[in-house]
């Protein structure tokens, strides 16, 4: 049985990759039960559609270079609807824990006195991996696993731990990678990391449009010009890569660039 809603309080809920079918069942049924969905623009349409009809639908995506709603009139919105005794979703593409900024929203609630709440997604590293047949951890190649967001502030430096990042005995998951391939690629070759060093690169993660397309560390400027322009890119790197077997999902032309070197 879903748990039930209460009025005034808010949810922020993982919507996982874009895959209806990779939803959570508790996460279904709170957008059964709301009465109001503040919606990302990475949530899947298919996930939309099981919003019910009589729902309030309100779009606040942030997209690099294209923001609908900055931070602090989303928390205006979602304080407003609380306070006006909605059942309050905030549905984020993914994991609202994975840079979703959910800490961001929670503490805008609390100040206001209201009760917040999250349901987990699937991230989009996780199901990246899935769709190609890999882990992010293998015994005696990656013995952990790190996370970080390429996405910076216009105008702002990538500023990263280049050296830990370099870890050859580690996947390391980049969301929002599609600019800064080039400054990645160089850095981590750089810091020491092999330039033959695998990477998995991926775009509409889960969706009918799929892409996933390997490629190697030095080659990884030129794969990523490959990909669908205008998505957001997950580019995994390590050796645990290297296995599994992906669907011929990437354009033919960037695919076979970026596969010669193999």
């Amino acid at each position: 049985m879903a748990e039930a809603m209460v009025a005034g309080e808010v949810w922020l809920v993982g919507a996982g990759p874009g895959d209806p079918d990779l939803l959570t069942r508790k996460a279904e049924g709170l957008l059964k039960q709301a009465s109001v969905v503040f919606y990302d623009a990475l949530v899947g349409p298919g996930v939309l559609e099981l919003i019910p009809a009589q729902v309030r639908r309100v779009p606040v995506g942030k997209r690099s270079g294209r923001h609908s709603k900055d931070q602090g009139s989303i928390n205006d919105l979602l304080v407003a609807a609380a306070r006006a005794g909605e059942r309050v979703v905030r549905l984020k593409g993914g994991d609202p824990s994975v840079f979703g900024r959910s800490m961001e929203e929670v503490a805008a609630l609390a100040a206001a006195g209201i009760a917040t709440r999250i349901c987990p997604g699937i991230t989009a590293a996780s199901a990246a991996a899935a769709s190609a047949g890999i882990s992010l951890s293998l015994r005696g190649l990656a013995r952990r696993v790190q996370f970080v967001t390429a996405h910076v502030q216009a105008g702002a430096p990538l500023a990263v731990d280049w050296p830990a990042l370099a870890d050859p005995g580690c996947t390391t998951a980049i969301y929002m990678g599609r600019a800064a391939a080039g400054e990645i690629s160089r850095q981590l070759i750089a810091a020491g990391l092999d330039s033959k060093t695998p990477v998995l690169l991926a775009c509409d993660i889960s969706l009918p449009g799929e892409q996933l397309l390997r490629t190697r560390l030095d080659l990884l400027p030129l794969a990523a010009r490959s990909m669908a322009a205008g998505k957001p890119m997950l580019i995994l790197v390590g050796e645990a890569v290297a296995g599994g077997a992906i669907r011929e999902s990437a354009p033919a032309a960037g695919r076979a660039a970026a596969l010669r070197a193999w």
